[in-house]
């Protein structure tokens, strides 16, 4: 607010400066006077403006990929070999989680972490539960939401949400449904990528085992909220051979957000994930109709504020020497709205602090993911949004 006095100030300024400069023929009492009269009494009302001190309420809304959070123990039931941790490592790998989530979006302006946070690539709610016990994360009480997802690796999605800001009051999986053809399956068995993330088809049904999308509605600091976590199928195969999968996790995302709004046009909805596409893809830009200019965004409309990073040369992960935005933090319009007595977006960001990222080697400067030595934080980087609310006095 003080920022936009003093762009006032300097624009009056330098309109004087410009009169006097071009219009010499300009009388002081014919035209000089009126203008100044004018501009104190427009500096007079904007500087009492500017004195009424008002306080701001802060919190942030993340997302993270944990990278292959499993635990330590065989489970027959799924595909968990090649990600089963020791206990040195588990304990490792939960430590520095622990410090990325208890640092997301803390600035001068909000000292608090994630009060929710959604999350991918975990084993089981029991990894959760593990993560949440952690000192930095057990102090800010954190609790959990989680579904068992059908994917044959057994990772799923859930949240973390502080319980002194956050009462859930129904929380819901949505399955995603999509079949995998003969010709997928050649690009697929062709295409040799660095992910371990794999479209797992069952070979009777043709069925793509791949995450559930998770519904979670409750109350955040007095205001219904409804969160969506995503992780939306792989580019194994290639982008453009497995886009139609991701095309239709977005369907299934815009289906589920349409309901929310058909009940309610003001629903403050965010939907999140790792959407293996950037904010540019059809699966985003298209079927989810998400914009990347508030301007744009119409009622029952989606921001994108990866959109604007992104252009910025921010991104979340890093493959082959390219970054792209596939940790998405998508809003409704009703969060853009300029009314401050309740919560609406301020701003947007991606945490990537030196200690995550690879400091030597090939991968210099990628995010430290687990490695043959040992885990690191993750592959990705985690996104954020923050929202502000106008204190009650």
């Amino acid at each position: 607010m003080r920022a936009n006095v003093q762009h006032l100030i300097i624009l009056f300024t330098f309109g004087i400066d410009f009169a006097l400069i071009f219009n010499h023929n300009l009388t002081l009492d014919m035209k000089i006077k009126p203008f100044y009269s004018a501009l104190a009494v427009i500096l007079f009302a904007a500087t009492s403006f500017a004195q009424e001190k008002k306080n701001y309420m802060v919190n942030t809304i993340a997302f993270y990929n944990l990278e292959n959070l499993f635990d330590t123990i065989n489970d027959p039931t799924i595909n968990d070999e090649d990600f089963i941790y020791t206990p040195e490592n588990y304990k490792d790998k939960l430590q520095k989680l622990e410090r990325v989530i208890s640092q997301i979006g803390t600035s001068a302006e909000q000292k608090n972490s994630p009060v929710v946070l959604g999350v991918a690539e975990i084993e089981n709610r029991q990894v959760l539960e593990d993560l949440c016990k952690q000192p930095l994360l057990a102090a800010k009480g954190y609790a959990v939401i989680h579904f068992d997802s059908p994917d044959k690796r057994g990772i799923d999605t859930g949240f973390l949400y502080q319980k002194g800001h956050f009462q859930p009051t129904s929380y819901k999986n949505y399955p995603l449904i999509v079949t995998e053809d003969a010709t997928d399956k050649k690009a697929k068995d062709k295409e040799k990528v660095e992910d371990t993330d794999d479209n797992v088809v069952d070979t009777k049904t043709k069925r793509i085992y791949t995450r559930d999308q998770i519904l979670m509605t409750g109350i955040l600091d007095g205001e219904e909220m409804h969160f969506i976590v995503n992780h939306w199928p792989s580019r194994r195969g290639g982008e453009k051979r497995s886009s139609p999968l991701r095309e239709a996790a977005a369907a299934l995302n815009k289906k589920i957000i349409d309901s929310l709004q058909a009940n309610n046009p003001n629903a403050k909805i965010f939907t999140m994930g790792d959407l293996n596409d950037g904010p540019f893809n059809k699966s985003v830009k298209q079927v989810l109709g998400a914009k990347g200019d508030e301007k744009e965004v119409q009622p029952l409309g989606l921001y994108n504020p990866a959109e604007k990073l992104m252009k910025k040369g921010i991104g979340t992960l890093a493959f082959r020497d390219s970054w792209d935005f596939f940790d998405q933090i998508i809003i409704s319009e009703p969060l853009l709205r300029r009314d401050y007595s309740s919560w609406r977006y301020w701003k947007a960001g991606v945490y990537n602090a030196p200690f995550m990222i690879q400091q030597t080697g090939q991968y210099k400067g990628y995010a430290l993911r687990n490695g043959a030595t040992g885990p690191g934080y993750s592959d990705h980087f985690p996104s954020y949004i923050y929202l502000i609310k106008e204190a009650k006095k």
